[in-house]
């Protein structure tokens, strides 16, 4: 399952880019209050904090939320399956992502450290990830893999183009139509990591 993300721009120059994506409502920052944590990243893990955005009165609102809630358990819940739910009462949120990272097992037999290959959309510098927010905590919607990422895993995370995002916000499109695996074609992927050695930096793609 997806437990890495990237958001390697810095947010303060996304910001600028919202307002001329089409189909995207303005963003403001809940309050005006703007976090300290805008700089680019390559890794947000689970219970790092990360942009999500809401839907509130035609204007995406922004918070820095933490990934990953806690189950009964302890375990975290970073990742949600989306099928055969009813997302209707939920949280809704959209989650700010540049890429995300799977991993697979080396060729090498006794390498310990699994390869590691970043998917990105193809075409667009950015993109959404459907998402829904509980005790003050966001986790990834996931779905069945589209054909880009069936060889690497068995689920993947719901992403949104930038344009389809207020789609999932207000639900104008039903749930089990807007939580699909990309079609062939629109993953890019660029392995990282392989038989234990790095191969390219994610912040030089």
């Amino acid at each position: 399952m997806c437990n890495e993300i990237s958001r390697r721009a810095n947010l303060a120059t996304m910001f600028e880019r919202f307002g001329q994506t089409p189909g995207l409502p303005p963003f403001e920052w809940r309050d005006g209050r703007i976090p300290n944590d805008l700089e680019g990243k390559a890794s947000v893990r689970i219970n790092d904090s990360s942009l999500i955005v809401r839907l509130e009165h035609g204007k995406l609102i922004g918070d820095m939320l933490p990934w990953a809630w806690k189950s009964p358990n302890g375990k975290p819940v970073f990742n949600f399956v989306s099928e055969g739910r009813d997302f209707s009462k939920s949280d809704r949120v959209l989650v700010f992502a540049d890429g995300f990272y799977e991993f697979t097992t080396p060729e090498r037999p006794k390498v310990k450290l699994k390869d590691k290959h970043l998917f990105e959309l193809v075409g667009a510098p950015w993109f959404w990830v459907a998402g829904i927010v509980r005790d003050d905590a966001f986790t990834l919607l996931t779905a069945r893999p589209g054909p880009d990422l069936e060889p690497y895993h068995d689920r993947q995370i719901v992403i949104l183009p930038t344009a389809r995002g207020a789609d999932w916000l207000n639900l104008s499109l039903p749930a089990n139509a807007l939580l699909q695996p990309l079609e062939a074609g629109a993953l890019k992927v660029t392995t990282l990591r392989r038989n234990g050695v790095s191969v390219r930096d994610p912040l030089l793609l």
